[in-house]
């Protein structure tokens, strides 16, 4: 059997978010994506910088023929799946499991 790549690690944890997130938008509670992407942007900045100076330092080390060879920096483009599945998986999880505000019939009297 042949060994596990970073990306066939990854595959499973993208594919997890991916599917809560598209369950969020199938029943109407999506998050807000302008948001999201905003967020994804300072996680992912974040993650380049950090993730740059944890390889570049050597601190933490990959067996290169386990990647794709693809970096941004030093660090390989592996290493960002985690933030971006997180980005994706966290607030389509809190839409989801926040209740809803119940739909209250409006009244005769109440002004429309």
């Amino acid at each position: 059997m042949g060994t596990l790549t970073y990306a066939a690690l990854n595959a499973p944890f993208l594919a997890a978010a991916l599917l809560v997130a598209l369950a969020a938008v199938l029943v109407r509670r999506a998050p807000l994506w302008r948001v999201v992407g905003l967020t994804a942007l300072g996680v992912l900045l974040l993650t380049a910088v950090f993730d740059n100076v944890l390889v570049g330092t050597g601190i933490v080390g990959y067996d290169a023929s386990q990647l794709t060879g693809a970096y941004i920096g030093v660090a390989p483009v592996e290493d960002f799946a985690y933030a971006i599945a997180a980005v994706l998986l966290l607030p389509a999880l809190w839409r989801l499991l926040t209740p809803s505000a119940p739909q209250h019939a409006p009244t005769p009297d109440a002004p429309q």
